[in-house]
């Protein structure tokens, strides 16, 4: 057949339609996809929404079951090795280290000392503790992707921990079973840097300064007794 001949020759549309169809399909379910994703995100937002802080709904945390509340000084410092005779396990308030955890999303796979974390607290940070033997991967997976890169967020293994989760902002506590419980997204959104809840208004959770508390080296947790010297947990 000669090129005037092949010119000629009808053409057949069926495969650039198919590939045309293809890509349509494609399209629609990724925008499916993020269309569901927005959904359930706005969903989130939704039921979260009764759990913001604001200047008529100071604490929002106090409507959340099982959240214990209790006050504590701020700002009583003790500098390491000394330790706090807490009356909380794990602490969630009173006297602490003079440096802070570091706190800026940081998932500890080690247990570190709590004196440094309650420093955290006071900063406005929500700590998630959990007991290693009683956490699956599955949940554990599920309360490092709360904390990761999240600012005023940390994470780390308390082995003497009565449950199997516990949840800290300074001077409240919400103990759990599951890393699933919708109880612990509330409490965060309630607790997380609520500028009527903690004292330390707009401190950093970044380590700063010669001594500052090394992330990558941090001391460790002590289970002992904190002995005859610890400095009483008001000050």
């Amino acid at each position: 057949m000669n090129a005037v001949a092949a010119a000629r020759q009808p053409r057949s549309w069926a495969a650039p339609l198919a590939a045309v169809v293809v890509v349509l399909i494609f399209a629609g379910g990724v925008f499916g996809y993020a269309y569901s994703r927005y959904v359930e995100t706005r969903e989130e937002r939704a039921a979260l929404a009764p759990f913001a802080p604001s200047e008529q709904n100071r604490d929002p945390s106090k409507a959340i079951p099982g959240v214990v509340v209790q006050e504590y000084r701020g700002a009583q410092h003790v500098k390491a090795p000394q330790r706090v005779a807490y009356d909380k396990n794990p602490p969630f308030g009173g006297a602490h280290d003079q440096y802070w955890a570091t706190c800026d999303g940081v998932v500890y796979d080690q247990p570190i000392r709590s004196e440094n974390v309650v420093h955290s607290l006071e900063h406005g940070s929500v700590w998630i503790a959990y007991r290693p033997s009683a956490v699956d991967p599955a949940g554990l997976e599920a309360l490092r992707a709360r904390v990761e890169g999240e600012s005023h967020m940390l994470m780390s293994p308390v082995p003497t921990l009565d449950e199997p989760i516990s949840l800290q902002s300074w001077g409240h506590q919400l103990k759990l079973e599951r890393a699933d419980d919708p109880r612990i997204d509330q409490f965060v959104r309630a607790l997380r840097t609520n500028r009527f809840t903690h004292p330390e208004v707009g401190a950093t959770c970044q380590s700063i300064g010669p001594g500052a508390f090394d992330p990558n080296n941090p001391p460790p947790f002590r289970s002992n007794p904190p002995g005859p010297n610890a400095a009483p947990v008001n000050g």
